[in-house]
């Protein structure tokens, strides 16, 4: 290899969302490391960050299940990989996945996949399309929860498994650096009066996100003001309204719909709320709230099980129970101010302990130094 290594990433394009800042945050560090940064997608308005991180974008359509069109990506990517001396092919998504594992055949690259979300197999032929993520040498899981989802269907991948949590950047999430005046004005903003409790929802506009429990929930909690942010379908968003007004509480419910300023959100809220009735793979607002001080509820199923360790970081509920919700909500909004300080003081703790960007980063390029050797 004449070059400095070079890592190519592959999803399916650079919009918003997790996985596209998990990419860029690791295209960041493999640049700062003195390797060469490489993304391949369709593209997106996160290319600019992409480029300013170091990394090098690549346009193709990768955002395609057809299987001519993943062919077609497959030898672009190969081109590619002997052109740029590419030595590792990282892929975060499947349709994606299967052109750069033929892409690293055709040219003895390697490859490593993160499984994103526990991918169900519910239709003929999904296990074939979902197993080329257990094919890489490298498996990363984003959560343990994850690990023993992959181990249960494909238990030979077991050696090849490397567990490496999301991480949250506590220099955006910081507590200390936002000023009083935004968290108030944010408030107002929400039309809350002053004292007002207000519980906080983040989560993209869509049913199994658990916003229907929190709504439903309201009518147990008089006065408590609910926000939810989030973009997404706008018909759930109507289904929401109508519910809120068939209960009586439209004139508690905000939907706020998308917020870039999401460290002053999560401040400006009494409580954080993870409502999620399916298992997230890992449930990266839990530990931006963490990260911020925040007292969090969060359902108790999938990766919050291992962020939120219950009375000491957080609570855990029931998925999908408006009434158990409220009640805990109830309990958690009556303890003293300086109690759920403490729980919040405790889980930012254990987010700059174990949950960072930088040990996020730190693993996976260990990944890439343990297959480069």
């Amino acid at each position: 290899m004449s070059r400095p290594p070079a890592i190519l990433q592959v999803l399916p394009a650079l919009v918003s969302g997790g996985v596209e800042r998990g990419t860029i945050e690791i295209a960041e560090a493999t640049a700062a490391a003195g390797m060469r940064a490489y993304v391949a997608s369709a593209g997106g308005p996160l290319v600019p960050q992409l480029e300013a991180v170091g990394a090098t974008h690549v346009a193709l359509p990768l955002d395609t299940k057809s299987p001519l069109a993943i062919w077609r990506n497959a030898g672009a990517l190969a081109d590619l990989a002997r052109r740029e001396e590419i030595a590792i092919l990282h892929a975060r998504s499947r349709g994606p996945a299967w052109s750069a594992f033929i892409a690293a055949r055709r040219t003895g690259a390697r490859f490593v996949t993160t499984w994103h979300g526990a991918y169900n197999e519910n239709v003929p032929g999904k296990r074939l399309y979902n197993s080329v993520m257990v094919r890489g040498d490298r498996v990363i899981a984003i959560s343990r929860f994850i690990a023993d989802h992959i181990l249960a269907r494909h238990p030979d991948a077991a050696g090849r498994i490397r567990v490496i949590l999301r991480g949250v950047d506590p220099r955006r999430f910081d507590p200390a650096a936002v000023p009083a005046s935004r968290i108030l004005a944010q408030r107002e903003a929400w039309g809350a009066a002053p004292g007002q409790r207000l519980v906080l929802l983040p989560g993209r506009m869509t049913r199994w996100k658990g916003q229907m429990t929190l709504v439903e929930a309201l009518p147990r909690l008089p006065g408590v003001r609910a926000v939810l942010v989030g973009a997404g379908s706008a018909s759930f968003a109507g289904d929401l309204r109508d519910r809120a007004a068939a209960l009586g509480v439209a004139d508690r419910l905000v939907l706020a719909g998308h917020v870039d300023a999401m460290d002053v959100a999560l401040l400006a809220a009494d409580v954080v709320v993870h409502a999620s009735t399916d298992a997230e793979a890992f449930g990266r607002t839990v530990t931006e709230a963490q990260s911020m001080g925040r007292p969090v509820i969060a359902s108790d199923l999938g990766g919050p099980r291992e962020t939120v360790e219950e009375g000491v970081t957080g609570w855990r509920v029931p998925p999908g129970d408006p009434a158990v919700l409220a009640d805990a909500l109830a309990r958690v909004l009556a303890m003293p101010e300086a109690e759920r300080e403490a729980i919040g003081a405790a889980a930012r703790a254990v987010v700059l302990r174990d949950l960072t960007t930088e040990a996020m980063q730190r693993k996976t390029l260990d990944v890439y130094r343990e297959l480069l050797q």
